[in-house]
């Protein structure tokens, strides 16, 4: 086996090992912290938790994610081509038998601890979080759970409507939504009207936080420093960058517009923690040299992160967060 076959054959378990990992967060979300209060969310999920409420846990939510996901993955391969993979196929049916067994492998002792007792506001900050950063390891590996973004894209096809701007607007109907249709607790229980309605403003707080922690993930595990430095020495400084820290430089030509010299600007791109590595040696030779840092929110190219997606297949509209 080449060397080649055998990166390829690591890079392919890593990644279905962290969607698999993502999609057990994002169903441990919804099994221990969401349902055990009656809360709800946007998107796929959320309607199937809403329909498992209404009929008191007789069709369990995994089912309803399972059915409509399919349903939507056919009309999607109709109408958007093959911009679906394997991956979304994946994490679809992960999801799917993890929402319906994670509710009885897990004794409920565990959900009334961590859930009902500690309250509505924590299960919806953590369950919101884990559903966040479950989702942004998924999308970290090109894995998507499907759901509402189809409906999104196919709506971006034929309107004039963002798909960011589309997942909105079904996650707020989504929840809302849950204010006329009948929910029951776990022992049977009909939720009053007023329950229905706080739960509404958790579910709106969680849409919120799920967004936000999905592009903490991704923007911290892809954000690195990219630094231009203005120095007389910029030759050693360009060769210790590229000799000791492995990382690419590109000169630029400048004129100090004051001075009206010519000057040399070092251009290069390094991790975060690398920075404060290069700054350091910047200072040990050149204390007056002048250095601008900027993040940047991905980088793409040798080095840093690869870019996702079939170069055979063309994407249509703004497809985020899909699988390749």
């Amino acid at each position: 086996m080449t060397a080649i076959n055998k990166k390829t054959i690591l890079t392919f378990f890593k990644e279905y090992a962290l969607v698999t990992l993502g999609m057990l967060l994002y169903v441990l979300a919804w099994t221990v912290f969401l349902m055990p209060n009656n809360l709800v969310g946007g998107g796929i999920s959320g309607l199937s938790a809403m329909i498992q409420y209404a009929t008191n846990g007789v069709l369990k939510s995994g089912y309803t994610y399972f059915v409509i996901n399919v349903v939507l993955l056919i009309i999607g391969l109709f109408t958007l081509g093959r911009q679906f993979g394997i991956k979304t196929v994946y994490a679809i049916v992960i999801t799917s038998v993890g929402l319906n067994v994670f509710q009885d492998l897990i004794p409920a002792e565990i959900c009334q601890t961590l859930a009902v007792d500690n309250g509505k506001l924590i299960s919806c900050m953590m369950g919101g979080a884990l559903v966040g950063v479950g989702i942004g390891i998924a999308m970290s590996v090109g894995g998507s759970s499907g759901g509402t973004d189809i409906i999104a894209l196919i709506v971006n096809k034929y309107k004039n409507i963002s798909v960011g701007k589309m997942i909105l607007i079904m996650d707020v109907v989504i929840i809302c939504s849950s204010i006329i249709m009948p929910s029951y607790t776990a022992d049977g229980a009909l939720l009053p009207f007023s329950t229905k309605v706080s739960n509404v403003v958790y579910g709106l707080m969680m849409v919120y936080l799920t967004s936000t922690c999905i592009d903490l993930y991704l923007s911290g595990a892809r954000q690195s420093n990219q630094l231009l430095i203005l120095s007389s020495r910029y030759e050693q400084i360009a060769d210790m960058i590229t000799r000791d820290m492995h990382r690419g430089v590109t000169v630029l030509d400048g004129e100090g517009w004051f001075t009206k010299q010519p000057a040399k600007v070092l251009m290069c791109i390094v991790s975060r923690a690398e920075s404060n590595v290069l700054l350091r040696y910047i200072k040990s030779v050149d204390e007056k040299a002048f250095v601008s840092v900027s993040t940047v929110g991905a980088v793409y190219g040798k080095g840093f992160e690869k870019i996702k997606g079939d170069s055979s297949s063309k994407p249509s509209g703004d497809n985020i967060g899909k699988d390749s």
